[in-house]
């Protein structure tokens, strides 16, 4: 193995992540994948993850909940290849951009209560951002949630490093400011992480503190759920998977910049956004007309994907930790699906779970 060539991997990721952000994309598999694709299923899940290690994921760890049963967990791997520890099913694990769903799900309860108003305009709850940002008094809250405002994302910024920890979200944020809008408000889709960035300066303006400490009181709290934090500091450092890219021996713990959860802790959410149970009628109702109901993440190192199958009402969390190569693909990493070697398995692991 060789050391990461991290600026190498920049200028690689300026590249693609653009086109990640495109809610649907029409990829043909490259021609590595196709064994994985058409090789028949194995009788168990867990000879399926341990596949997933044969095919060069560094540690891979999947939760499955079926109505009716016994959470599941499986793993394999490496949750830290420099000590050998094998992988942990509980471990904790950066789950990217799946933390908007906690985000959308704090925007639907404050709507609710009418603290917030998914018409009120950016310049209403931002007003410094007023020529700063293009259209700022025609984008809403609504068009922000839904990644409907046209506001350019500061991760495809040219000056944007992902192998840098930006944890400042003002320095973040200055990446896009005064640059042209991608498009005018509500009139096309285009993911910008910069939308999600906005919501928790409001929800931190209106709330008069932390979105933060909102979401671990009205939304974690009730579910019981004490293994997920908004930061990589607020928990044990050992306690979290190592992250790699593909075929580098470097860990990635260190680079932060995203919020981190158990595979149960976010299987446990992802059960009660999609049967009810989190939300009354009314924030239901709410949420159901702003976002999705499951998400894929990624930063350099981690790939997650939870999903909440409804025809077998069951809900799968997976976590793999090597990024890069044909791991992960380039079809909507961040805001969907994607078909590198991750995907394959979640998918085939889902079949399993069919039949």
């Amino acid at each position: 193995m060789k050391n990461l060539n991290k600026s190498r991997i920049v200028r690689i990721l300026r590249i693609i992540m653009p086109i990640v952000g495109l809610i649907t994309i029409i990829v043909i598999p490259p021609l590595d994948l196709v064994p994985s694709l058409i090789a028949p299923l194995p009788d168990t899940v867990q000879e399926q993850v341990e596949d997933a290690v044969e095919q060069g994921l560094d540690g891979i760890i999947v939760y499955v909940d079926q109505a009716g049963e016994e959470p599941e967990f499986y793993a394999a791997g490496w949750k830290n290849k420099l000590t050998q520890e094998p992988a942990d099913p509980h471990a904790f694990f950066k789950i990217g951009s799946i933390h908007k769903l906690y985000i959308a799900t704090a925007v639907a309860k404050l709507v609710s209560e009418g603290s917030l108003s998914l018409e009120g305009t950016l310049a209403d709850y931002l007003p410094e951002l007023v020529g700063r940002i293009e259209y700022a008094d025609q984008i809403t809250l609504r068009m922000l949630v839904q990644h409907r405002s046209g506001i350019p994302n500061f991760t495809d910024d040219s000056e944007f490093d992902w192998f840098t920890p930006l944890t400042d979200e003002e320095k973040a944020l200055e990446l896009v400011l005064d640059d042209p809008a991608d498009f005018e408000p509500d009139t096309d889709y285009s993911y910008s992480n910069t939308n999600y960035l906005l919501l928790g300066r409001i929800l931190d303006r209106v709330l008069g503190y932390s979105h933060h400490q909102y979401v671990y009181n009205e939304i974690l709290a009730p579910l019981g759920l004490t293994h997920t934090f908004f930061t990589l500091d607020e928990v044990a450092y050992d306690d979290v998977v190592s992250g790699y890219w593909y075929e580098y021996d470097d860990d990635l713990r260190n680079l932060g910049g995203s919020m981190v959860a158990t595979a149960e802790d976010v299987g446990i959410f992802l059960r009660a956004l999609n049967d009810g149970s989190l939300l009354n009628d009314d924030e239901q109702a709410i949420y159901a007309s702003i976002y999705e109901y499951d998400h894929d993440g990624w930063v350099p190192g981690y790939h997650s994907m939870a999903r909440y199958h409804e025809d077998i009402d069951t809900v799968v969390v997976q976590f793999v930790s090597t990024t890069g190569g044909e791991t992960w693909g380039t079809a909507n990493v961040i805001g969907g699906k994607a078909t590198g070697v991750s995907s394959i398995i979640y998918n085939r692991i889902v079949r399993i779970l069919h039949r």
